[in-house]
Formats: structure tokens, C-alpha cells, sequence
């Protein structure tokens, strides 16, 4: 059995899908639907049950046995304004210690999702071997605190932690100000016919020019499906494309994919956001590239024509 946290989310519920496309369909699902539309992601797709976090933590102490092999964990609030320290820290850092503690007891495969905002303002790049980080928001930090929890306690050498970085695709509309500049831009296009940016906040980079390694959510599933079958591979990776590219080169590539002539407006970045704002982030992927030389990325063309024209743009949107 498989248990995927987060299972009904963005990235869980694409990995959700990679999974059965592979034929594995006894998913245990932890998730909370509660009363939006996550649950459509679910939809059309194969798992045992799905259960709270809460119902989960109880599983967990009461010394659960169902043949667990792998526990998939992307569980957590990836809200990067979210002020409320304790909650981040509980749900974020404390829940994740108890779920690799479980998975070692259980002797399955753990595969955890770790972020690029660990890194902070960049300022000391993207290494994935680099251990005194300043995350710019709590989010960033809850994050960070638990790669160091694992590191601390010797984990590293037995499971997969993934620093992913700008991951888009679908299944991210719940998500809403937090969804992809992607899905936004394909939402203001349709309704005013251009798209939205920040005006840059920093001159050596031009208004639209900031810069993000975008990596298309189902390119990042595969890594992962790949990781679940090479028990031998370890450690704490970066999870990007490689390539850094600009807001701008990401707005003209939905219009591309819509047919449509680019019109980019720029606005005034919000106040909250200019004091913990990265304007580059770029992922060194030697390390994994070590594992896995043959890997791929799709170009960001590549990944948003296809996330445009066979998601955006259809009545049934979801993967």
C-alpha cells in the first residue's frame, strides 16, 4: 500500500494520477476536502480511502500495520503569507517529524516535499547541500526546520526529501492566490485580454523580468514515481528545471499557447510581499542529475502549451 498525503492537493493529486497510470491503485489518501472543490481532482482516478490528517495522526499512535510500502508526503500549508507561526510550525514541521517516524517504523519508503523558499533571498544560491539558509517567511522556515530535523536525527541517508521549486500544472485552481502565474494569466485573458505582472521591486532586474525555475507539475510526478522505485537513491534534492526564466517569458508563453498577441500590464507589488519577495531562483540539479543523468524537463513552452490547450482551455480542466 501506498499513502500519499496531501493526496487530494495540486501536486498530490498528479501524483495521484502518475501512480495509477502506472497501475498503483491502492492509495490510502490523507487529506481534508472539507467544502470546496478539492474533490473534483480526485475524480476519474483509483485509491483505497481517504482519511484527515487529524484521523491520520490518531492511525499513526495507535500503531497502524497495513503493509505500507512508500508514504508519499505532501501534506502541508504552502501558503507563503500565512502569519500564524504555531499553526506552520504544528502542521507543517511537527506533523511531518511524526509522519517520518511512522515511515521508519513501518519500514516504507518516505518521499517528502521540501520547497526552493527554504533558500530565502537566494543570496547564498541553490544548493541543495547547503545547510545555514534564511528563509523570508515562516512557510519557508517550517520547512527548512524540518530538513534539518532529518538531517539532525541521520534520516537523510534513508529517504527522499524534494526542494521543489515553481511547479505549475493542474489541479492547482483550489489554490487560488497562490495558484500559478499560469493558471492567473489564462483566467485574466479570458476575462480583460492581457495579463498582470509586478512592476520588479529591485533594478537590476527590468518590471516582468524577475526570474523563476519554472518545472511542470507532471515532469516533477514522474521524478518522484522514479525516486519510488530506486530505494537505494537518497538525500535531500532540488526539485527544478535547471533553467531560470523570466515572469515575462512565462506570460508570453500562455499567449502563445492561447494564439493570442502578448499584452502585459504592470502593477505595484503589494506591500507584504516586497520585504520576502525572490526575484530569482535558479535550482542546482547536479546531485540528482548524478542519480539520474537521462532526466528531463519539459521547456516552459513545452509544459504550458500543454497545460493551456489540454486543461485551461477545456470544459474538464483536471488531471
Amino acid at each position: 500500500m501506498i499513502v500519499l498525503t496531501g493526496g487530494a492537493g495540486f501536486i498530490g493529486s498528479c501524483m495521484l494520477a502518475t501512480l495509477n497510470a502506472s497501475g498503483y491503485t491502492d492509495v490510502l489518501i490523507v487529506d481534508s476536502l472539507r467544502s470546496g472543490d478539492k474533490w473534483k481532482n480526485l475524480v476519474g482516478h483509483s485509491f483505497l480511502d481517504i482519511v484527515s490528517k487529524e484521523n491520520f495522526r490518531e492511525m499513526m499512535t495507535t500503531g497502524v500495520d497495513e503493509g505500507i510500502e512508500t508514504l508519499i508526503h505532501f501534506g502541508a500549508c504552502s501558503t507563503t503569507t500565512e502569519r500564524d507561526a504555531d499553526y506552520l510550525f504544528d502542521n507543517n514541521t511537527r506533523y511531518s517529524q511524526e509522519v517520518a517516524e511512522f515511515a521508519f517504523r513501518q519500514g516504507a519508503r518516505l518521499i517528502y516535499a521540501s520547497s526552493a523558499a527554504t533558500y530565502g533571498d537566494g543570496s547564498k544560491g541553490y544548493d541543495d547541500d547547503e545547510r545555514l539558509l534564511l528563509p523570508l517567511n515562516m512557510y519557508g522556515y517550517s520547512k527548512y526546520l524540518f530538513d534539518e530535523w532529518v538531517r539532525s536525527k541521520g534520516y537523510e541517508v534513508s529517504c527522499v526529501g524534494l526542494k521543489f521549486f515553481n511547479v505549475y500544472g493542474p489541479n492547482e485552481y483550489h489554490k487560488m492566490d497562490q495558484a500559478s502565474m499560469i493558471y492567473k494569466a489564462v483566467q485574466q485573458i479570458t476575462q480583460t485580454g492581457r495579463v498582470k505582472l509586478f512592476m520588479s521591486n529591485d533594478p537590476q532586474y527590468p518590471d516582468g523580468g524577475q526570474m523563476r525555475d519554472f518545472i511542470y507539475v507532471k515532469d516533477a510526478c514522474n521524478v518522484v514515481m522514479w525516486l519510488m522505485k530506486s530505494p537505494q537513491v537518497n538525500g535531500i534534492f532540488n526539485l527544478g528545471s535547471g533553467t531560470a526564466r523570466t515572469w515575462n517569458d512565462a506570460a508570453r508563453s500562455v499567449f502563445a499557447a492561447m494564439a493570442l498577441e502578448p499584452h502585459i500590464e504592470y502593477i505595484e507589488m503589494p506591500a507584504e510581499l516586497k520585504q520576502q519577495y525572490q526575484n530569482f531562483t535558479q535550482a542546482k540539479m547536479s546531485k540528482l542529475r548524478n542519480y539520474i543523468p537521462a532526466m528531463s524537463f519539459s521547456t516552459l513552452e513545452e509544459g504550458v502549451s500543454d497545460y493551456v490547450k489540454n486543461h485551461l482551455v477545456q470544459s474538464w480542466q483536471y488531471y
